[in-house]
């Protein structure tokens, strides 16, 4: 029996916290550029980003669990892929998998889920290459000395992953830091103990108001601070830093007098514009969890 009073509710598991930071995050409006509850995109509906929150479920579970980061991370694609049946939130499972499994482990620090990242092994990096077949990706050409190790390889990729013995760590490092150009913000996450993360989770938890109103203050906050990866895949370097440009300044405004409407307009001219942050998306959903699991209120 239950030793929990007549009528109280359990608490939220770790993976309840990481389905909820999904449906926060697709639910905060403005959000310049991406899918909210206000807008959708040509082709991505904000119902489509609730459907595929609830099918990660099972993988998010795997992590809480225990499961080995990648498997755990493949199963939620999966599940958000076959629920969705579009790529919603594949960045945000990459970011929100080691998270959730150091939530679920009473470690979740920088040093915690840093501990977790590090110890992943190729059978992990398989599975995330195997993940790029459940749904399509937006991802940038590797470098030209490493297409062997281009992640829409899929399982293809498995034997070279296996013949150099790269960890999945070891992939997010290649991409983390490139030569040139917009590092991967998902990759620099792991290998930097998800500094951004952490640090934007801070700003949740002291911001005052609405869930959804913090939630799209930070999002303006932290395109503004680093050009959008996605961005700069699917339009160019030059895009990125002046999509992040034009987020500062509404993000000055907004902190000057808390006014929605340039933040409205920006929505509407990215939108117009293709402009789709879906980095920032990701960054700002694993902030979520964090807040969630430190006490964030709903």
């Amino acid at each position: 029996m239950s030793d929990d009073p007549v009528g109280s509710a359990p608490r939220r598991t770790a993976a309840d916290n990481a389905q909820l930071a999904l449906l926060l995050e697709v639910s905060a409006t403005p959000k310049p550029g991406n899918v909210d509850r206000h807008r959708d995109l040509d082709d991505l509906r904000f119902e489509q980003f609730m459907a595929g929150a609830i099918g990660a479920g099972a993988g998010l579970r795997q992590a809480a669990n225990g499961n080995e980061i990648g498997p755990a991370f493949e199963r939620a694609v999966a599940g958000m892929a076959d629920r969705a049946g579009e790529n919603t939130q594949f960045g945000c499972l990459l970011l929100l998998v080691p998270l959730v499994q150091a939530a679920a482990n009473d470690t979740l620090t920088p040093d915690g889920v840093t501990e977790i990242v590090e110890a992943t092994t190729v059978d992990d990096a398989v599975a995330f290459y195997r993940a790029f077949e459940h749904v399509d990706v937006a991802v940038g050409d590797p470098p030209e000395d490493a297409d062997e190790l281009d992640v829409r390889r899929g399982s293809d990729a498995a034997e070279t992953l296996r013949a150099r013995e790269l960890t999945l760590y070891d992939i997010m490092e290649l991409s983390a830091d490139p030569d040139d150009g917009v590092a991967d913000g998902n990759a620099r996450e792991w290998t930097t103990g998800f500094e951004r993360a952490f640090d934007a989770a801070d700003r949740l938890l002291a911001d005052e108001g609405p869930i959804g109103d913090r939630t799209a203050r930070v999002f303006v906050e932290l395109l503004a601070e680093e050009p959008d990866t996605l961005v700069a895949i699917t339009h160019d370097e030059p895009t990125a830093r002046n999509v992040s440009d034009r987020a500062a300044e509404v993000a000055d405004k907004v902190a000057a007098s808390d006014d929605r409407s340039a933040a409205e307009g920006l929505a509407e001219e990215f939108v117009d514009a293709g402009y789709n942050p879906g980095t920032t998306a990701d960054l700002t959903a694993a902030a979520l969890f964090i807040a969630l699991e430190r006490g964030l209120s709903v």
